[in-house]
């Protein structure tokens, strides 16, 4: 058993000095027997197999980012799923309770956003004409 700090996060500096060794040979090794052929093929961005079109200071829709920031919303949302599963049976009914009520938070949510149109990739928003 380690008995102080050093002893303790030993093995971590190890591992840690280890995996950037290992790294910095990898790059080295590359750098050194690597063949440096330098032609348009290569010096070409490459997007898919495709040759680029247009600019690549193009704006993107504000669309974009507001799905990408429910993404990452719902997905750390979704992250909270794991542990609770994990002593699911430690917790009991309370447990079941909270977590229903979570879910129940989150699908309103994602509701409310759904029915809002955050998810639609649309340029012009469809909106349903008012029955007179």
């Amino acid at each position: 058993m380690p008995t102080n700090y050093s002893e303790l996060y030993f093995p971590v500096l190890v591992q840690i000095l280890f995996a950037a060794a290992v790294a910095g040979g990898l790059v080295f090794a590359g750098l050194f027997l690597g063949k440096r052929n330098r032609n348009a093929a290569k010096d070409s961005p490459y997007e898919s197999g495709v040759k680029p079109v247009g600019n690549a200071r193009e704006r993107f829709s504000v669309k974009f980012y507001l799905v990408a920031m429910l993404f990452i919303l719902f997905d750390i949302e979704a992250v909270f799923l794991y542990p609770w599963a994990v002593v699911y049976r430690e917790l009991g009914m309370f447990g079941f309770v909270e977590m229903l009520l979570f879910m129940v938070l989150v699908l309103s949510g994602f509701y409310f956003v759904w029915k809002k149109g955050a998810l639609d990739w649309t340029t012009t928003p469809i909106r349903k004409a008012k029955d007179s």
